[in-house]
């Protein structure tokens, strides 16, 4: 009976290799062994580019908090300036008041000043004897005039910079 058998299993064989059944059935497998290759060998180059986008996505990521970082800095930076903008403008206000007051005070030491070289060339034009009256009267209006465009200068030169009295 066993030979029989093998008789009918080799019979079948020859049969579906005339037919061309085993030759389907052999390119059959080749191509789902070829198809199941192709999909290996693609899963392994997307394996591989994995790490790189998941390199490029975090840096990304970090990209995106370190805009929103910034933002935020704006935002704060704003925020401090708007809430010093008054104190600002009262400093503003006080420096102004604080020059003005200088200026006004630089302007009386100017004309106190100017007073003091007046007396003091008066003074010395007292002392020369009379007979040189005419020519001391002279020589002191013009030391007079010139102790006046001095001291009108030093006014000027104070007035227009106020910050260095402040210093």
């Amino acid at each position: 009976m066993k030979k029989l058998l093998d008789f009918g299993r080799k019979a079948l064989f020859y049969v579906r290799v005339l037919s061309g059944y085993e030759e389907r059935r052999i390119r059959s497998y080749r191509l789902n062994l070829e198809k199941r290759l192709r999909l290996a060998q693609e899963k392994k180059i997307a394996v591989t580019k994995v790490p790189e986008q998941i390199m490029l996505s975090e840096v990304r990521r970090m990209v995106q908090e370190m805009q929103n970082l910034n933002k935020q800095l704006e935002d704060m930076e704003n925020d401090i300036n708007e809430y010093f903008k008054p104190i600002d403008k009262e400093v503003e206000t006080l420096m102004n008041l604080q020059m003005e007051k200088d200026k006004a005070t630089a302007e009386m030491m100017g004309s106190m000043y100017k007073q003091a070289l007046l007396e003091k060339a008066e003074t010395q034009a007292k002392d020369v004897d009379g007979d040189n009256q005419a020519k001391m009267e002279t020589m002191s209006a013009m030391f007079k005039q010139a102790l006046l465009q001095k001291a009108e200068a030093e006014v000027v030169a104070e007035v227009k910079n106020p910050l260095k009295q402040i210093k």
